[in-house]
């Protein structure tokens, strides 16, 4: 794994909140866990930087370490060679991890609501997936969470891949600039991040994802089954901690501070305040979960809904065995309040 960055929690703490005093020398050593990303921005993560700016980890006896790499498939490939304990992948890259023999398990849904969206131009005339027939989709990565949520709606829309449409491999965020620019990509499946950096570029941008796909959830927190099974401790502290962290953030009068705990994680998104502050919005929107759930809960019938999508796009063979395995509601209870 070739980490894009990578910043250790307790330095960014103590960045924010001072060294403090030292600790009782019969202290316990914290637990170091690191946990690896589809992709280097903080404010997707909102909820991990707050915990850590605020102490939450390390109330829980964690010292989290964030690393980045491209995409869900390398973010999976990362937690099966052992080299980070928690990942955050998407839904069908999870599925399909599991279907080619990877015991992973989603134990926080942290996205709840739809991360993504097919994106176009806004004057370009493009009204629905229908439209796109004939037409390039840009994506980030080739087997990204983002790509089988396009694939999906396009195969609702009665298109084929290859046939009807094609993909193309243009980046994340800002290398989609680009790709509109020279008329190399017609539209663009997109993370929220991703929609807001567009058009801060100033490339006015329209969502035609129809509504019945803005229920996907996104990206959330996997990891080995053995793993959970044996660092219970682990896991619940872990959630305990994000959903703190979610629960302080969904706070407007905390805005200014979280704004600087996201800035601590990664700098260059925190240079612009207007949009720090704009995608900062969307993504706690995007990751409270809607009325009756509670923070970091896992829907079977939203799990029913990617897995059978992916069976209809082709991007799944067959069925899974046991879809439910896919996910752990366990640790619910420990973390979360009813909304």
């Amino acid at each position: 794994m070739r980490p894009i960055w990578t910043l250790t929690a307790a330095a960014a703490l103590i960045g924010l909140m001072g060294a403090g005093p030292a600790p009782a020398q019969d202290a316990p050593a914290p637990r170091d866990i690191t946990v690896v990303l589809a992709n280097p921005s903080a404010i997707n993560i909102t909820p991990v930087w707050t915990a850590i700016g605020e102490g939450y980890f390390a109330d829980e006896g964690l010292k989290v370490t964030i690393q980045a790499v491209n995409g869900s498939a390398a973010v999976l490939q990362a937690v099966a060679a052992g080299q980070a304990e928690i990942g955050q992948p998407g839904a069908g890259p999870t599925i399909n991890a599991r279907a080619g023999g990877l015991d992973v398990q989603f134990f926080y849904n942290l996205n709840p609501q739809s991360a993504f969206g097919v994106l176009v131009p806004a004057d370009s005339g493009v009204a629905s997936p229908e439209d796109l027939r004939g037409k390039v989709i840009g994506v980030g990565t080739a087997d990204g969470a983002e790509t089988a949520f396009a694939r999906t709606i396009m195969t609702d829309a009665g298109m084929e891949e290859g046939d009807d449409y094609e993909f193309l491999v243009v980046g994340d965020g800002g290398l989609a600039v680009a790709g509109f620019t020279r008329g190399d990509i017609d539209a663009y499946a997109a993370a929220t991040s991703d929609g807001a950096i567009l058009n801060q570029r100033g490339l006015a941008m329209t969502n035609i994802t129809p509504d019945k796909f803005r229920t996907y959830f996104g990206n959330g927190f996997v990891a080995l089954a053995p793993f959970i099974a044996e660092n219970p401790d682990v896991i619940e502290g872990f959630g305990r901690a994000v959903a703190r962290g979610s629960t302080f953030a969904m706070d407007p009068a905390n805005i200014e501070t979280v704004l600087k705990h996201t800035a601590a994680g990664n700098p260059q998104e925190g240079e612009d305040q207007d949009f720090a502050r704009a995608l900062t919005e969307a993504i706690i929107a995007r990751q409270t979960p809607p009325e009756g759930k509670r923070l970091g809960e896992n829907d079977p019938a939203a799990w029913k809904a990617w897995h059978d999508s992916l069976l209809a796009s082709g991007d799944l063979a067959e069925p899974l065995p046991d879809l439910e395995a896919a996910y752990n509601n366990d640790f619910v209870d420990a973390w979360s309040q009813e909304r």
